[in-house]
């Protein structure tokens, strides 16, 4: 029996209106991601890889085409019950960390949790945050901490909620190269643990074959990586 498709992207499109008319940002994007895969979608600045995003995670709506999210119609729906959705299988880790600055790590961790109102948030958010190596910085501030370190608590917060579905936007962006390297191995590590499909948005390719698929974005258009096709 086939598994369906955790997230299934059909013939999508993004358009927008400028001083020389319609351009075009997406262009017949078509691709699906099974339950704890993890797939890399790479391309240079400006080749679509933000709006393909927006789309995926449903902040924005496609032009053409729909994306279906856990075998239901996602992109179709109204604004509130994407976030609604959105909310129940998905997670995020971003370059620039999205921590809430007047909270400290604990209440960062927590914030999604209660939000989503799952049992025992405090329990979870601190065996969270322990399992990333931050158990003894719970009261402090993201301020105080190292770029390594607030990603680990945005990992830590993106984990606690058990998302069926995590999207990783340029995770090592804003780190040294050692830095970097830590993240990753965590990352990858706590995705196998958990069970996640991951779908990691990144310039890196090297860290694009990482993941099980890598596909790459040029102009709007979805090509298989060149990389992956020599390896079949």
């Amino acid at each position: 029996m086939n598994q369906s498709p955790l997230l299934d992207v059909r013939d999508l499109g993004k358009q927008v209106s400028g001083p020389d008319g319609h351009l075009t940002l997406l262009d017949a994007v078509n691709f699906t991601l099974l339950s704890r895969e993890s797939l890399a979608i790479t391309g240079p600045s400006g080749s679509g890889k933000s709006t393909l995003l927006g789309l995926l995670a449903g902040l924005d709506v496609p032009t053409s085409g729909e994306v279906l999210l856990g075998g239901a119609p996602f992109s179709a729906l109204s604004e509130d019950a994407r976030a609604v959705r959105r909310g129940e299988l998905c997670a995020f880790v971003f370059q620039s960390f999205h921590l809430v600055d007047d909270l400290n790590v604990l209440e960062n961790v927590l914030l999604p949790l209660e939000l989503n109102h799952i049992p025992d948030s405090l329990n979870r958010a601190r065996q969270w945050l322990e399992r990333v190596g931050l158990g003894h910085r719970l009261k402090h501030f993201p301020a105080t901490l190292s770029g390594g370190e607030q990603q680990r608590v945005a990992l830590a917060r993106a984990f606690a909620v058990t998302p069926k579905l995590l999207f990783a936007d340029e995770p090592t962006g804003s780190l040294d190269h050692a830095n970097g390297a830590r993240i990753i191995e965590l990352l990858f590590e706590l995705n196998r643990e958990a069970g996640t499909a991951l779908l990691l948005v990144t310039h890196d390719v090297q860290l694009a074959t990482r993941c099980q698929r890598h596909l790459c974005l040029e102009q709007g258009r979805l090509y298989e990586s060149a990389l992956e096709s020599a390896q079949l």
